[in-house]
């Protein structure tokens, strides 16, 4: 990632990109839509996950296709370990197979391929928090089960960026991990299976450690950065904040000034940011109407518009909830309001 302190932001656009999910079931397809709208100078295109193709394809289910040495398999209350794999293991490992195969055709044809590509996964807190012991406790609630399976996914997600570097023609990869359940597992918020009492909080301190392991791990596969979606709560941002991560990926309308206060911090010591300036919906907002959301906060916290080139800007999930024509006039939009930042940037 760029030192936007050190003045390479000039050799770098504001950029667009988003969550990571797509509707419908085709790989082909969605790659094909992601890497068209998102093939222009500092975008960021992403391999789409498809959740509409059912149990395997959804965020956690996914991410387990990627781990090592530990079978999983899918019960009526969710995902488990176990000791043997079956077939809704083998599910989740085709689905992502056929997705790096889709990549790999799509690239291939391409007469300039695009330069970056987003991988992404849950993160290590909210799979623990989402995966349920042979017991059919959660994970979260067994310290050396946590650690086995942060182990597994810092290895795991090594591979797949492996894998992913065979088929991607030289692009610069870069890995998100997606803790929507973080502030609920540092806040000692997440319930246990019965539903009726909750689980202890997890120290900040392994919550840390535990993305710095999957990053370590990655950055040594290839990757040239994390990305990491803490979600909106103070918990999880401060202890993200405190990680190896390159980038932080947070919505912009949840920023208080005083996150902005540390944000511009980071951003001046040259970490990147991914703010969600898009709920995924057929009505969208003006292309002016972001642009300006975005220079209100970055103007009040006193940032020089120069610093725009740490920002990518990204959507909320929800994205596979849409119509594919939908889908791609976010995307669309979300490259016109990078395009307009980009030219402020450009003037300052």
């Amino acid at each position: 990632m760029p030192d936007v302190a050190t003045g390479d932001d000039d050799r770098r656009a504001v950029g667009a990109t988003a969550a990571g999910d797509w509707p419908g079931n085709d790989p082909l397809e969605a790659n094909r839509a992601v890497r068209g709208e998102l093939g222009g100078a500092g975008n960021l295109p992403f391999l789409p996950s498809l959740p509409a193709r059912g149990p395997g394809s959804d965020a956690v289910g996914r991410t387990l296709g990627v781990l090592v040495e530990l079978p999983f398999d899918l019960q009526p209350h969710g995902w488990r370990l176990v000791q043997r794999p079956g077939k809704d293991q083998r599910r989740a490992e085709s689905a992502l197979s056929s997705d790096i195969n889709a990549l790999g055709d799509i690239a291939g044809a391409e007469e300039s391929p695009a330069p970056r590509l987003k991988l992404h996964l849950h993160g290590p807190l909210s799979l623990a928090a989402g995966v349920h012991l042979h017991s059919g406790e959660r994970v979260l609630v067994d310290s050396g089960a946590r650690r086995e399976l942060y182990e597994s996914l810092a290895a795991g997600a090594a591979d797949l960026v492996r894998r992913v570097a065979s088929v991607a023609r030289g692009a610069q990869l870069l890995l998100q991990l997606d803790e929507p359940d973080a502030d609920a597992v540092l806040a000692g918020r997440v319930p246990t299976a019965s539903g009726y009492r909750t689980l202890r909080s997890i120290d900040r301190r392994e919550a840390t450690e535990a993305w710095d392991l999957v990053t370590a791990s990655v950055v040594a596969a290839g990757v040239a950065g994390t990305v990491l979606v803490a979600g909106s709560g103070d918990t999880a941002l401060d202890a993200a904040r405190s990680s190896a991560a390159s980038a932080l990926s947070l919505p912009l309308r949840g920023i208080s000034d005083r996150r902005w206060e540390a944000l511009a911090e980071d951003v001046e010591s040259g970490r990147q940011l991914e703010l969600a300036i898009l709920q995924p919906e057929a009505n969208l907002p003006q292309v002016r109407v972001l642009v300006e959301s975005v220079l209100a906060a970055w103007r009040r916290v006193g940032l020089p518009v120069s610093a725009l080139a740490a920002v990518t800007l990204t959507t909320l999930p929800g994205l596979a909830a849409q119509s594919p024509s939908d889908a791609v006039r976010v995307l669309t939009r979300l490259a016109q309001v990078a395009d307009a930042l980009d030219q402020v940037r450009a003037e300052g």
